[in-house]
């Protein structure tokens, strides 16, 4: 593989910071904690982590609302503490990716604070997107656009002499202006958040949203209003993937190669990039632009071979014909975890198991990198039947529905023992993580699913440690090969195939003889239903 471009064919593990491991005795994940649990992520063996907002936040959604960019929330910890993290990690060869979020911060940042206190037409406004109202008074928003977490995506201001004003743009809820990046100021501001971050020795960024930051300069009326939070996805063409944002990646882009000259470390770009088409996808990884974007359409294909293969080859002819690697994911903090969304009942082990597991297999085999979400590796499920009072995503709060909503993926870790906190929380007896785990997490334990060699962290394990060992594996291209109905397999380089069976009952494998890894109980010559194996082809 090439490991001068070390990002290309990378298994990065996503961290959702709060949900990993608390360290303080509060309930909440932190950076600390974080530092502990590496030896575990190396073991593991993923080439670096992706760590959720840290920053100082008023937590409306869990700190993509951000307050300061270039500091650290008491609650996670410090900047102390942030660069014994980054030291320990590197000490481990683990890179290290921060988020960032330059679509939107968050109302208590110190430039909306003064955009509020400022008249109409002022600088200070300039920063983001006011407006005055329609209709008589200006009582009405200035477009019609809705927020994708719910309601209307403008509010609007009372002015400082006390009388109601203009309106400000939240594409998510009101806690999270949007910025306006058509304001010079803005670029150069996250140009030295980039920088500081990267003087503290981080290797690169996720960036949260990177098809927004720009909207149509004259904010027209959607012909579809309620497209975004219908869908839950940046699907108005008015508000996202306009053509300036590319700009803003040329640049990143370049801050980033500066780094590099310097010290000949790589930094990534990988972004949070929904747009309609892998065709329009490639456009954000095209060689002066981000490194990585990720491929949401294997995460939302049905569990079905024709669907997989689609997607698939659709990304490696779109993006992977930019010059740039695909970046597979089938999971994060936003989506219902993979065992839950291919059929598993909570606290199960039956066939969205079995899928899950075929699933990550198949990932791992794929040309490219992948991002893992934590605890995808023990086959956690879904949270499915948390209450309502415990409940913290804004979107459950603006719409009063639980649908799609975030909060069943982001349960804390289980770690060991036989009942909660499951050593999550090193606090006193009684600890309460900040949200709740059932009490059938015992089964997925992470000290359990170490010991035993058929649980599906040693899949990934496995799968990883065959990844960075065969050259086959990782970087380059793959070939279809003919396949019964139901069934899809491809070979990787010399030999090595990887087959799927998407169906129930079991057939001949497309290579005779034991597998080399499955992701099931796989007799030789036989690839059951709802199974994935790699192969080594001898003829």
């Amino acid at each position: 593989m090439n490991r001068h471009h070390w990002w290309r064919d990378a298994v990065i593990y996503q961290v959702y910071v709060r949900s990993f491991l608390d360290s303080t005795g509060d309930g909440i994940g932190d950076l600390a904690g974080v530092r502990a649990g590496l030896p575990y992520l190396k073991k593991l063996g993923v080439d670096g982590i992706w760590l959720s907002p840290f920053y100082p936040s008023p937590q409306h959604d869990h700190g993509y609302d951000v307050a300061d960019y270039r500091d650290v929330d008491p609650v996670f910890g410090d900047l102390a503490e942030f660069d014994r993290l980054v030291t320990a990690a590197r000490r481990l060869g683990i890179r290290v990716l921060l988020d960032i979020v330059p679509n939107h911060c968050s109302s208590e940042h110190p430039w909306f604070r003064d955009a509020l206190a400022a008249a109409p037409g002022s600088p200070e406004r300039a920063r983001f997107h006011f407006a005055p109202g329609r209709g008589p008074d200006g009582a009405e928003p200035p477009n019609n656009w809705h927020a994708m977490f719910g309601g209307p995506a403008w509010t609007r201001v009372t002015e400082p002499d006390g009388r109601p004003g203009q309106w400000y743009l939240h594409m998510f809820t009101p806690e999270q202006p949007d910025w306006n990046w058509r304001e010079p100021e803005v670029a150069a501001e996250f140009d030295r958040t980039l920088r500081f971050w990267l003087d503290r020795g981080v290797d690169g960024f996720r960036i949260d949203v990177a098809a927004g930051l720009f909207k149509h300069p004259e904010l027209p009326d959607s012909p579809d209003p309620e497209a975004d939070a219908r869908t839950r996805d940046s699907v108005n063409p008015l508000a996202w993937n306009q053509p300036e944002v590319h700009d803003v990646w040329r640049h990143w882009r370049s801050v980033c190669e500066e780094y590099t000259a310097r010290d000949g470390r790589e930094r990534l770009l990988v972004g949070e990039v929904s747009v309609p088409t892998a065709r329009e996808h490639a456009r954000y990884v095209r060689p002066d632009e981000l490194h990585q974007a990720f491929f949401f359409d294997l995460l939302g294909a049905p569990w079905d071979a024709d669907a997989f293969r689609k997607v698939i080859s659709e990304a490696m002819l779109d993006i992977a014909g930019t010059g740039s690697t695909v970046t597979w994911v089938l999971n994060n903090h936003d989506q219902v975890r993979t065992v839950t969304r291919y059929g598993e009942p909570a606290g199960g082990s039956g066939l969205g198991a079995a899928r899950a597991r075929a699933a990550a297999l198949l990932m791992l085999a794929l040309p490219g990198a992948a991002y893992i979400y934590q605890g995808e590796e023990l086959g956690l499920p879904e949270v499915v039947d948390l209450p309502d009072d415990v409940l913290t995503d804004p979107i459950f709060r603006r719409t009063g529905s639980r649908a799609r909503i975030r909060d069943g993926c982001r349960v804390p870790l289980p770690w060991s023992g036989q009942a909660s906190p499951f050593g999550f929380t090193s606090g006193a007896e009684g600890a309460k993580p900040w949200l709740p785990q059932p009490e059938y997490f015992a089964e997925y334990a992470t000290h359990l699913a170490l010991a035993d060699t058929r649980s599906s962290w040693h899949l990934y394990r496995d799968g990883l440690q065959l990844r960075s060992a065969m050259p086959q594996l990782g970087e380059g291209a793959l070939r279809w090969l003919d396949t019964q109905p139901g069934v899809l397999a491809f070979s990787r380089g010399e030999g090595l195939v990887c087959a799927v069976n998407f169906g129930t009952a079991p057939v001949p494998a497309p290579v005779a003889g034991t597998p080399l890894l499955a992701s099931g109980p796989c007799p030789p010559g036989v690839l059951p239903g709802s199974t994935a194996a790699w192969w080594i082809d001898g003829s």
